[in-house]
């Protein structure tokens, strides 16, 4: 009998790993994701690998909790092949050798500042592992079947979360009854400004499904009509306004709302300043796969708009064009990575100007547990950055509305399209609460439902 181990993203939103393992032997790695946030989750990412040799990774999308580990198991020579849609492996190419990069920095400030107590401390794994991760990676299109070891067929379908995102149809033909496997990977919102909606899932047999916002609605009001008005204060309280978001994909939200609300004359035209690299890069990637995007960008594109360019946006990259960002004054607007300010240039961003009660701080989206942007948004009245303590007197501002993460009745509307529920339903990228009230939700409706721990193993 084929099993599924769930040795990641089990009781925490994080480090999604799901192991499908075949009758023959063969194993199926879904997704390679970094566990993030709380200390006792990142130690989790060191834990020897003990599942032996990976007959193929497939990726569900290229957000580091799903992607960030594949680097240190090619490392180690496990893996014998991966498997993701264009979109996924172009994005890929940016945020990986990144957190390589990271992971070698992170070492070095460790054995500088002597935060190890006894060997010198090692980066997880290195840029150079990480490309080679990248290399092995092979691109697959949307609704086309690709047998990934023999006896396993996986179809990537638009998830809608962000480019290249999909969920996975996967069909175990391996000498027992066929059975089908969706597992959702990271599902998007419907009515998403920028990107397509997620379609709908097909009847299966087994459901492994995420549940970020399994406890909770995004607010009503649309993230349009938030962001205007959230601007329109800050620029009324006369201090920058500080935007900590992900490279990929809140930035080109927002840049997409923040160029619509200019031409409708819902905000003044400001300076704004995207000062991250990478994000500069996503954009671009997003530009080019255009069957992600939204019916209503691909129209403008088509039209040689720029849907993604406010009028006075700055592209910074530079380490100087970034470091005289601080020195200036009055009102502008600045989106930095990281997006729960935990690294990244929006830490310089942030030190300089908390302190100030003009400033505003602008949260997009989920803020996991002991990040520093968690922290802000429980109201700390100083954050350590950079190995000192910063006051905080800024306005800190939240839009939950942003997240690119179907809330409950959003994934509801989405498994609507399944006659008959799944014969076992498992609950995964959920903090306890999420997923307690997802099980009772699905279970009055008659569903069987799990929230595996990690480490479980169920027959398929």
């Amino acid at each position: 009998m084929a099993t599924l181990t769930f040795l990641g993203a089990a009781q925490t939103v994080t480090g999604s790993r799901h192991l499908i393992t075949t009758r023959a032997g063969q194993r199926v790695l879904i997704d390679a994701g970094l566990f993030q946030g709380k200390k006792e989750l990142r130690q989790r990412n060191w834990a020897p690998w003990t599942h032996g040799p990976i007959d193929c990774v497939v990726l569900t999308h290229a957000h580091i909790d799903h992607t960030g580990y594949l680097p240190r198991l090619v490392a180690q020579k496990l893996v014998k092949r991966a498997v993701c849609t264009r979109g996924t492996k172009e994005l890929a190419e940016l945020l990986l050798p990144d957190s390589g990069h990271i992971q070698e920095e992170d070492a070095r400030n460790a054995n500088r500042h002597g935060w190890t107590k006894h060997e010198p401390a090692l980066p997880l794994y290195t840029e150079d592992e990480a490309w080679t991760a990248v290399r092995l990676l092979e691109p697959h299109p949307y609704e086309r079947p690709v047998e990934v070891v023999p006896g396993v067929t996986v179809t990537f379908r638009p998830a809608g979360h962000i480019v290249g995102s999909a969920f996975l149809d996967v069909t175990l033909h391996d000498g027992g009854p066929e059975r089908r496997v969706v597992f959702s990977g990271d599902l998007g919102r419907f009515d998403a400004p920028l990107i397509i909606d997620p379609v709908p899932p097909k009847p299966c047999d087994v459901l492994i499904l995420e549940t970020t916002y399994g406890d909770r609605q995004h607010p009503a009001e649309p993230s349009h009509e938030l962001l205007a008005r959230l601007i329109n204060e800050a620029i009324s309280r006369g201090g920058p306004l500080l935007i900590p978001a992900f490279a990929v994909g809140r930035t080109q939200e927002l840049l997409f709302l923040w160029r619509k609300l200019e031409e409708e004359k819902r905000v003044p035209v400001v300076d704004l300043f995207v000062d991250s690299p990478m994000a500069n890069d996503a954009t671009d990637i997003y530009l080019r796969n255009r069957e992600d995007l939204d019916p209503d960008v691909r129209d403008l594109l088509q039209h040689r708009q720029a849907p993604l360019s406010p009028a006075r946006l700055v592209r910074v990259r530079g380490g100087r064009e970034s470091a005289a960002l601080l020195e200036r004054k009055g009102f502008f607007a600045v989106i930095a990575a990281s997006g729960m300010a935990t690294g990244g240039r929006i830490l310089s961003h942030l030190e300089r100007h908390l302190p100030s009660p003009s400033t505003t701080v602008l949260l997009v989206g989920y803020q996991a547990e002991e990040t520093r942007g968690r922290r802000l948004l429980e109201g700390a009245q100083e954050v350590k950055m950079h190995g000192g303590m910063v006051p905080v007197r800024a306005k800190i501002e939240q839009l939950t509305g942003f997240s690119a993460h179907a809330d409950f009745a959003e994934e509801e509307r989405w498994l609507s399209a399944l006659q008959t529920p799944p014969q076992q339903t498992y609950l995964v990228h959920g903090e306890p609460k999420a997923l307690v009230a997802q099980t009772q939700r699905l279970s009055g409706k008659g569903w069987q439902v799990r929230a595996p721990q990690p480490g479980d193993v169920v027959e398929l």
